[in-house]
């Protein structure tokens, strides 16, 4: 995400205003969220639908709107234009990181919530393990197993 928005100098993305001060934070700290995110998916495909997926790839977009330039992003260009992208859109900028942030915590929540708690299964064979009668009859006072 850095390169695109071009905060990491590269010949192919240019940038015409100068990054904020928290854009670096806002990145390093989207991209730490991202990375524990992605890492939930690296284990074996769950037969769980996934509750996250969205959240985090919606947290990826809003922080490469928060920290890219605002008069660069075609999309706020052609919806406000260059006087609307620099008087509405780069003052909700940072707005648009913290909801980022909220979204790629509560998605990697949603991960790794199904992580701490999983359901377990009664796998005992009963060929091998000894018998164990839990249930106990009451019949005129004496107790049969």
């Amino acid at each position: 995400m850095a390169i695109p928005t071009d905060l990491v100098p590269n010949p192919l993305f240019g940038r015409e205003i100068a990054p904020t001060w928290w854009s670096w934070p806002a990145l390093a700290t989207s991209s730490l969220l991202a990375g524990l995110l992605v890492a939930t998916y690296v284990d074996a495909p769950s037969a769980v639908e996934d509750q996250g997926r969205r959240r985090g790839w919606v947290g990826g977009l809003l922080t490469y709107f928060a920290v890219g330039c605002p008069v660069c992003n075609k999309l706020v260009l052609l919806l406000l234009g260059s006087a609307g992208a620099l008087t509405w859109f780069e003052p909700v900028q940072p707005f648009l990181q913290l909801l980022a942030v909220v979204l790629l915590l509560w998605a990697l929540h949603v991960r790794l919530k199904g992580e701490l708690s999983c359901p377990v299964t009664n796998t005992l064979n009963t060929d091998h393990a000894p018998s164990i009668d839990t249930e106990t009859h009451v019949s005129g006072g004496s107790s049969h197993a």
